[in-house]
């Protein structure tokens, strides 16, 4: 039997440095794949159907929706957005990983609908240095600056009950710290089914 592919569920708030991990993980292990989530809104310039998203009607989407076609689902500015369930179990299945960057309340659903995913929470040092490295960004206003900082909190008070906590501190020290836990669940007994019994046969 195949090895199971892991499902690597990521979450952090805004400015704690996930982007840059993911892209850390992803050059190092460029088989790990992305989930192509569905969504209501209108490709932008560049996109691709099937490729970046599946574009889908509202009408198309809510039906599925009803019939429990997503692992998680959200509506965002008036936009639907989901990750359709059967296909990320297909490419697990056929010993794939996935990666999903997902916030607290997509992870949330996964961890009903997914249940063999791995859960990492990234986090900021201090809420201090989360609000200096959003403030060096030069991106946002201080209105959104303070809604960021608020989310952050919230979201923070989630974390208790993802697998792994990743303190973004050190740049490096982090990426080792998730490197480190991705390459511990390669090696969960639930992900290599018949290991043993393939070497007690062999």
């Amino acid at each position: 039997m195949p090895r199971q592919g892991i499902a690597l569920v990521l979450s952090a708030p805004s400015g704690a440095g996930k982007t840059t991990l993911v892209r850390k993980l992803l050059t190092e292990f460029p088989h790990i794949g992305y989930s192509i989530s569905c969504t209501t809104r209108q490709p932008r310039a560049g996109e691709v159907n099937g490729k970046d998203y599946h574009f889908l009607t509202r009408a198309t989407f809510e039906r599925l929706r009803a019939e429990n076609y997503f692992a998680e689902w959200a509506e965002v500015h008036g936009n639907l957005y989901g990750t359709p369930l059967a296909p990320v179990q297909d490419t697990l299945h056929q010993g794939r990983d996935l990666l999903f960057d997902i916030d607290v309340q997509g992870a949330a659903q996964l961890k009903l609908n997914l249940t063999e995913a791995v859960f990492a929470f990234i986090l900021p040092p201090s809420m201090l240095e989360l609000e200096n490295r959003l403030r060096a960004r030069g991106s946002d206003d201080e209105a959104t600056i303070n809604v960021r900082l608020d989310n952050a909190r919230k979201e923070l008070l989630e974390a208790h009950w993802y697998d792994y906590l990743v303190v973004n501190d050190d740049l490096d020290k982090a990426y080792e710290a998730l490197r480190a836990l991705y390459l511990a669940a390669g090696l969960e007994s639930c992900r290599n089914p018949g290991l043993v019994e393939t070497i007690l046969t062999a």
